[in-house]
């Protein structure tokens, strides 16, 4: 059910042996990202219930879900990379069939966050299920 660019990150995952290595990948992935403008640093784009700020800008072009986002944290922005790469360029309609936690334990990534990080990624998911369902 996953896109390509996260079977690409779940490939570079596999052949990271060291979680450290894993951990700098995911800063990589949001360094690459580019920056959310900031008039949409706005309290209706920010996602409650991260320890960091986090906003997260939906679009829908054509029946398919993207979004921008961005946050204050090195980490939270590699998880909204990681984000993007699950659910950008899908159809509206897959964006609430995707088992995003199923997709990210995959990566390992329940095993080496915080509570409050793993409590944020939830927050981003959900966010990013009800907008795409609100279509």
């Amino acid at each position: 059910m996953a896109t390509q660019a996260f079977e690409d990150i779940a490939e570079t995952f596999e052949f990271l042996d060291d979680w450290e290595d894993r951990y700098r990948h995911v800063i990589d992935l949001g360094k690459a990202m580019p920056p959310l403008d900031d008039s949409f640093k706005v309290h209706a784009l920010k996602v409650q219930g991260c320890a960091s700020q986090v906003w997260l800008r939906p679009m829908v072009e054509g029946g398919r879900f993207d979004f921008q986002g961005d946050s204050d944290a090195m980490i939270v922005r590699g998880l909204i990379a990681v984000l993007h790469a699950l659910y950008a360029g899908l159809p509206l309609a897959e964006v609430a069939k995707v088992d995003a936690m199923q997709e990210l334990g995959r990566l390992g990534l329940n095993d080496h966050l915080s509570s409050q990080r793993s409590n944020g990624l939830r927050a981003m998911v959900q966010r990013i299920q009800e907008t795409a369902s609100c279509g």
